[in-house]
């Protein structure tokens, strides 16, 4: 009986949990500062970033998409009572290339490195 008590006892003790989670490499923020528009060629864009997550055709133009995800997950239970927070940042990049694969445009925020533990209860500053 004793022992059934404290295996129930340890079963509802309180405990934590934390988790991180990253998807493909991060983008390095000076490869793509070297993208020049009008210079650059779609060959060069994959030596330098590696292949694309995604390529989307635009009539004969084309648009490479590269992404990295970083996401954090933490959670507090206690009994029969369950909190967490998952705060989930991404860097994104698109390049967007001319008929003949020469770079036209590049857009990118590089925000994954934000992503943060938080416990459930506070607000997105973190307070």
């Amino acid at each position: 009986m004793k022992r059934a008590a404290l295996l129930l006892a340890v079963a509802l003790l309180p405990g934590c949990f934390f988790n991180r989670t990253h998807i493909n490499q991060p983008l390095d923020p000076q490869a793509i500062a070297q993208l020049t528009p009008g210079q650059t060629t779609a060959a060069e864009v994959v030596e330098l970033l590696g292949a694309p997550n995604e390529v989307v055709q635009l009539g004969r133009k084309s648009a490479y998409r590269y992404q990295h995800d970083n996401q954090k997950i933490e959670g507090l239970w206690v009994i029969v009572l369950f909190l967490a927070n998952r705060d989930k940042q991404a860097d994104r990049a698109w390049v967007f290339f001319d008929e003949n694969d020469v770079l036209t445009h590049v857009g990118a925020t590089l925000d994954a490195d934000k992503a943060e533990y938080r416990m459930p209860w506070s607000n997105i500053d973190g307070e």
